[in-house]
């Protein structure tokens, strides 16, 4: 794993093996909340044809990248120190795992715009998809903060639940 520092191994690495983690872990809560949130704001117009869910598909990956660029520029913003030529670029960069997060849903939206299911109702596999990736990611977390088995899937479950209950907030408000 890369370090920060431009010696390879030096004091920064452990901070950013830990930042690294945090961040794959940020962005896949943050990519699948949106996610979740995006197709029930666009499903709410109704848009239950092939052409409307690959509509769909492109406006939320355009989303994805517009979160992860406006993040990554908050970075930036909020750590104003001196920076080397290339940091805002992989500020940048390290925003993935947040686009990586709505992939899946993406790919739902867009297969029902190519015909591979029905575009109608597919809200529901897509958000549940999304509370499934919450949860895993409650799982992995506790694990990795070496819980018990038990413990982890309890940690799981409220992620998930927390999850479904700011998609519904979402949804509501929009």
């Amino acid at each position: 794993m890369a370090d920060s520092t431009a010696g390879g191994a030096g004091p920064g690495a452990p901070h950013r093996q830990h930042a690294t983690r945090e961040a794959v872990l940020f962005g896949g809560v943050y990519g699948a909340v949106l996610a979740s949130s995006m197709v029930a704001a666009l499903s709410q117009y109704g848009r239950t044809t092939p052409a409307g869910r690959r509509y769909d598909a492109a406006w939320l990956l355009v989303t994805a990248f517009a979160s992860a660029l406006a993040h990554g520029y908050a970075h930036c913003i909020a750590e104003r120190a001196p920076h080397r030529r290339w940091d805002v670029l992989r500020t940048l960069r390290d925003e993935w795992p947040l686009v990586t997060a709505v992939l899946p849903t993406v790919l739902i939206l867009a297969g029902a715009g190519w015909g591979w299911w029905p575009a109608k109702g597919l809200e529901y596999p897509a958000f549940t998809l999304n509370i499934a990736i919450l949860f895993g990611l409650g799982l992995t977390t506790a694990r990795w903060s070496a819980r018990s088995w038990p413990v982890a899937v309890f940690t799981g479950a409220g992620d998930a639940l927390l999850g479904l209950i700011v998609v519904v907030a979402n949804a509501v408000i929009k």
